[in-house]
């Protein structure tokens, strides 16, 4: 507090802070990038341990052995679909019903604001096909969700079969504590979020649906299955959800412990985990599986049906089995009984799964990256934010000291007008940062409403509509600058634009620390790209005139040398040395006679630059006041 407190002190702490801004913000940014990129070397992440007491992967052993029903339910269901020409209800809702399950069915529809890219049509109609198995031993309190997407053509049907021949396989057991869902959802995310708001007696996203017929206790967790071949080489999770939410990260542990229990390889972002990890192509690998995650995570699109769920508080994953040209094949029976193995576990909890992280990075399956460890890279990247806006503070400060004193020990003032600006108000900054908000809201709204607009009144389709609209909203935005300077009255001066750009900086810290909390990976790409051009803009101009080009000033008329005198402008130097550039005096600032011609006012400014150079003898400082 001493050093605060103390004058001085201070004032040699602003002056070091000044003098060595830059160079902090060089090393901030360096540090920042080096320091996330070193989060996928293996010394510096986590290994994965399961924070449930309840979900260790030994103890509950698999007896799922119906590999060949579930390729005769794919094959059986595949012919029905084809016969059909979608996803066949009427035989769901019967085999379903022969296993022993509780099926209903859910209509819904759904308007779409453009025209999807593969039909053209603005009406999605479909039908979700649902069974419910009754836990015996409990009253319907809680429930698992085991769904599958009905895809067009030959997609996904043994994933299908699959999850018939588990419902028969389970039906058959006695030890369930909670209830099962088997789901059969159409239209992929459109079917899916149907099917929750309807669950969940909810409507936001304006989807008309038949309503649920049939419940079963609070989802717990739940888990997306994608299957397209009659055998697979690997397993690959999808964790990325809506607006880049994450599940527990005990969800994925117990996949992969699953996984390697039964030897069944894994995979996440498609890549397989390296033995190497000490050697640089195992780094190079982690961190470019660590990089996919955050430019999926980022994009806030989910990566399987999976991601709606998570926006109800239902821990979810999606696997997808993969069939490439690996020696590795894995049959139905093994990926059934992984699958039984995961359900087992999750019916032994006793509560929401909540003890391991909801935060994290994956640069494989058996390492982690947590919060603790990546939010530091982000601190160092808005630290740039932070130190602009002090020097900002510290520079603004200087303008209401005596300049007697901001030119002891040879340091120079900010400006030599600064000292004739007026002190902005606050009141000067709302317009800038309502054109700013309303730019935004208008690409946030104007996109939607010029769509129905242009299709209304002009021969184009609604894609190309939505482009056009988004086109002339930056072109407009090009004529803000000139348009707007009228109203922009306070922000012309040197202090008017540090004040709006030390509010800006600011208030851009404050939104990328709040996105960066609900969505690392998002707040990290913006702060990246967005940080460095924050902290470097500043108007531009001629600001600067060599003292030699002063020359002209015997050129200039009578009235411009009275006007100085006039201003009461006066001179104050010291030192010796080299000439030195002088800062140029801004028109606008220093003009205050009328009727002067060009140029005269031109002559103003060498003149008073050569009235201050004929004073600094061997390059000492030089300061005008009035």
């Amino acid at each position: 507090m001493g050093l605060l407190s103390d004058p001085y002190r201070r004032r040699a702490l602003s002056r070091l802070l000044l003098r060595l801004n830059t160079p902090l913000c060089i090393i901030s940014f360096l540090v920042g990038l080096g320091w996330f990129l070193g989060l996928a070397f293996h010394p510096f992440t986590l290994r994965i341990y399961m924070s449930e007491n309840a979900m260790g992967s030994t103890m509950v052993e698999e007896h799922f052995v119906h590999g060949e029903r579930a390729l005769s339910y794919a094959r059986e269901f595949a012919g029905h679909k084809k016969k059909a020409g979608g996803m066949p209800v009427a035989w769901l809702e019967k085999t379903m019903w022969n296993l022993g399950l509780e099926v209903y069915k859910q209509s819904f529809s759904r308007t779409l604001p453009f025209p999807d890219e593969m039909r053209e049509r603005y009406m999605v109609k479909g039908t979700n096909v649902y069974g419910i198995l009754r836990a015996p031993r409990a009253a319907s309190t809680e429930s698992l969700v085991l769904s599958v997407p009905c895809s067009e053509g030959q997609q996904n049907n043994q994933a299908v079969g699959l999850m018939l021949a588990l419902a028969s396989h389970f039906r058959g057991q006695i030890y369930w504590a909670k209830d099962i869902i088997f789901l059969v959802n159409e239209h992929d995310l459109i079917g899916m979020e149907a099917w929750l708001e309807a669950y969940h007696d909810v409507n936001v996203t304006e989807v008309h649906s038949s309503g649920m017929l049939g419940r079963a206790g609070a989802i717990q967790a739940a888990i997306s299955l994608e299957l397209s071949s009659d055998i697979i080489t690997s397993f690959d999770v999808a964790v990325e959800g809506l607006n880049g939410q994450l599940p527990n990260l005990d969800l994925v542990n117990l996949f992969y412990s699953f996984c390697q229990k039964n030897g069944l390889l894994c995979t996440i972002q498609g890549k397989l985990q390296r033995t190497d990890w000490d050697s640089l192509p195992a780094f190079v690998h982690s961190l470019q599986t660590m990089l996919l995650m955050v430019l999926k995570q980022g994009s806030g699109r989910p990566q399987g049906d999976h991601g709606l769920f998570l926006r109800y508080h239902i821990e979810a994953i999606t696997l997808r089995g993969i069939n490439s040209f690996r020696q590795y094949k894995f049959d139905m029976g093994m990926v059934g009984t992984t699958l039984e193995g995961m359900f087992r576990k999750l019916n032994n909890l006793l509560e929401r799964l909540h003890q391991s992280y909801f935060f994290y990075l994956l640069p494989s399956l058996s390492r982690f990256v947590s919060i603790g460890l990546y939010m530091p890279a982000f601190g160092f990247l808005i630290l740039i934010l932070v130190l602009k806006a002090l020097d900002l503070w510290m520079k603004l400060s200087r303008y209401d000291v005596d300049p007697d004193d901001r030119l002891c020990d040879g340091d120079q003032g900010p400006s030599l007008v600064a000292l004739e600006d007026p002190k902005p108000s606050l009141l000067t900054l709302v317009p800038p940062l309502l054109i700013c908000h309303a730019t935004g809201l208008a690409l946030y709204f104007v996109p939607i409403l010029g769509q129905q607009v242009a299709t209304q009144h002009f021969p184009v389709s609604e894609s190309e509509a939505v482009v056009l609209t988004v086109i002339a909203i930056y072109v407009a935005g090009l004529a803000l600058p000139h348009n707007t300077h009228r109203v922009l009255t306070g922000s012309g001066s040197d202090r008017g634009w540090m004040t709006l750009k030390l509010v800006s900086l600011l208030y851009l810290a404050m939104q990328l620390g709040c996105i960066a909390l609900i969505n690392f990976s998002l707040g990290f790409l913006l702060a990246v790209t967005m940080v460095p051009v924050a902290a470097l803009v500043q108007p531009t101009g001629p600001k600067y005139v060599h003292p030699g080009a002063a020359s002209c000033f015997p050129l200039c008329p009578h009235p411009t040398r009275t006007g100085l005198q006039r201003t009461g402008i006066t001179r104050i130097a010291q030192g010796r040395g080299r000439g030195v550039s002088l800062p140029l005096l801004p028109l606008s600032s220093v003009l205050q006679l009328q009727g002067e011609t060009e140029a005269s006012q031109c002559c103003w400014e060498f003149a008073a630059a050569l009235s201050c150079s004929q004073h600094v003898g061997e390059g000492g400082s030089c300061s005008l006041r009035a």
